[in-house]
């Protein structure tokens, strides 16, 4: 990562995450409500996932699974369908449900753009991240795997696209990825990993 970018990078993250907290703040209660009145369970779900130099650290989201639904289990590895709530399937596609990650971004535990965090229980594609340096900057609300496919990717393919990112970290690689994530959840095809 280019050394003079990180604390212009860290200062967007704060000024990025602290004004979509503050615009977005009339529509969280809102979506919380909705969240209680489809399905029984809790508003947030947290889950560990792996942070900055392999710390981990506590990820928040808008829960869009059953309550019952297994924590610590990659989506697509999740046998048979029905763990999405009716409104759940809603938040993914409008990414909605990532919201509250700009709590993360603000704590310092995430970037907006960087690689997404994997679960503390992914050993294999944070040993392949390693090869590529790529577990030693902030995971992302996204990044350029979640731009280039996402969990489409097989996993030494994800991790050689987050090493890419690390490599050639900048404010118009970053620009070029907000704007990809723009045009995938615009175009509906913004579900995945989450």
């Amino acid at each position: 990562m280019n050394k003079m970018y990180k604390p212009v990078k860290r200062l967007l993250d704060v000024v990025i995450s602290s004004a979509g907290l503050t615009v977005l703040l009339p529509l969280l209660p809102l979506i919380a409500a909705a969240i209680k009145l489809d399905s029984p369970g809790a508003v947030f779900f947290k889950q560990c996932r792996v942070g900055k130099d392999k710390s981990l650290f506590w990820l928040y989201k808008f829960r869009t699974m059953r309550s019952d639904t297994p924590r610590d289990v990659p989506t697509h590895l999740m046998a048979g369908g029905g763990h999405i709530t009716r409104l759940g399937g809603f938040l993914r596609r409008s990414s909605a449900d990532e919201l509250p990650q700009l709590w993360n971004i603000l704590r310092g535990d995430m970037s907006v753009v960087g690689p997404r965090p994997a679960l503390w229980n992914q050993d294999d594609l944070i040993a392949e991240r390693e090869k590529y340096g790529a577990n030693a900057v902030r995971p992302g609300l996204t990044g350029l795997a979640q731009v280039m496919g996402r969990d489409e990717l097989p996993i030494p393919a994800k991790a050689r696209y987050d090493g890419d990112y690390v490599k050639n970290t900048g404010i118009l690689s970053d620009l070029g990825i907000m704007l990809k994530t723009v045009a995938n959840v615009l175009s509906a095809k913004g579900i995945a990993d989450r």
